[in-house]
């Protein structure tokens, strides 16, 4: 399944999410896909902690692999984050009065995704600390084998 429909999928099941241009957003992650690994999961969101800021919709993708984070500009060009799990240090969720955030704390910087759906910071934080508890136990086992 794509990013994109991944994303549809997230917002139709959480529509108080805010997120716009998922499409232009999710072809950012699609076009970073690595052929060895695959889309297993994909929300939506603001990024930045700016609390009135809506404009700064953001994807984010757990792969088989590691996390990615892919954000389309209006005028020009796009950004992407690549979180692996041997960067990824913590994450932190916090619900508000009206929408939740996730924040993704790795050896570089804190990555701060917005105006989630307070319904879905349970799936967000399940789904993410899973996969890096997994990968990262398989980093632990290739380091101490050598």
């Amino acid at each position: 399944m794509s990013c994109f429909e991944l994303v549809k999928k997230f917002k139709k099941e959480y529509p108080s999410t805010v997120a716009w241009r998922l499409f232009q957003n999710s072809n950012v992650i699609d076009m970073h896909v690595n052929p060895d690994e695959e889309v297993t999961y994909a929300f939506a969101g603001q990024k930045g902690e700016a609390l009135f800021d809506c404009f700064q919709t953001a994807v984010v993708a757990v792969t088989t692999k590691r996390l990615l984070i892919g954000q389309k500009r209006v005028l020009i060009g796009y950004v992407l984050n690549s979180v692996t799990p041997d960067l990824y240090n913590d994450m932190q969720v916090y619900e508000g009065l009206f929408w939740g955030k996730v924040i993704i704390d790795t050896a570089k910087e804190k990555i701060v995704i917005t105006h989630i759906s307070k319904d879905a910071l349970v799936e967000l934080e399940t789904v993410i600390s899973s996969f890096m508890m997994e990968e990262k136990k398989k980093y632990y086992y290739e380091e101490n084998s050598n």
